[in-house]
């Protein structure tokens, strides 16, 4: 499932016949490339890295394929094998991390772990917007709830969460 090309390893999405389940995409209707560039040296555009080059300026370990680091999805699958074992019960996350995240742990840990299932159960929860636009540190829109529980009575915060379905985006303003 895995190969190696210019100091990356890279998961080959097309050895993995589940792919797509947890998100209903058919991975050969996804437009390559469409999130970012498609790097030369992978051998399809939906490839993901495993494992990737590191300088000297960044975190990096030794490895049969020079200094490098892991991908941003193999950290949680391995993760969640060290402290839970090769399935879990439930992996939750926001809508924005079902693909590609989730769906990329999903085939990088099933394969890892003989075909086990990863998860039993997902739930993916809305995004919570702030007046309008989606709440995130790049945004530098961030309110924490030790910042909202400052301006308004937890009861009110408490009600304001449950006035959506978890699943349901949540616009959150103070005006």
């Amino acid at each position: 499932h895995a190969y190696a090309a210019e100091g990356h390893v890279l998961f080959a999405v097309a050895s993995f016949a589940h792919y797509g389940k947890l998100s209903r995409r058919d991975p050969d209707e996804m437009l390559a490339g469409a999130r970012v560039d498609v790097a030369p040296y992978k051998r399809d555009p939906g490839d993901f890295v495993l494992w990737k080059p590191s300088s000297d300026e960044l975190p990096g370990w030794d490895s049969p394929w020079g200094r490098g680091r892991p991908g941003w999805h193999i950290e949680c699958s391995a993760m969640a094998a060290a402290h839970l074992g090769p399935t879990i019960d439930i992996h939750a996350g926001g809508v924005d991390l079902q693909f590609p995240h989730h769906e990329n742990e999903i085939a990088q840990s099933e394969c890892a772990h003989g075909g086990a299932t990863f998860a039993r159960f997902w739930l993916h929860n809305g995004m919570l917007n702030f007046s309008g636009a989606k709440m995130s540190k790049s945004l530098g829109n961030i309110e924490t709830v030790h910042d909202l529980i400052a301006r308004h009575p937890p009861e009110a915060l408490r009600y304001a969460l449950l006035s959506a379905h978890y699943r349901q985006p949540l616009d959150w303003s103070d005006g």
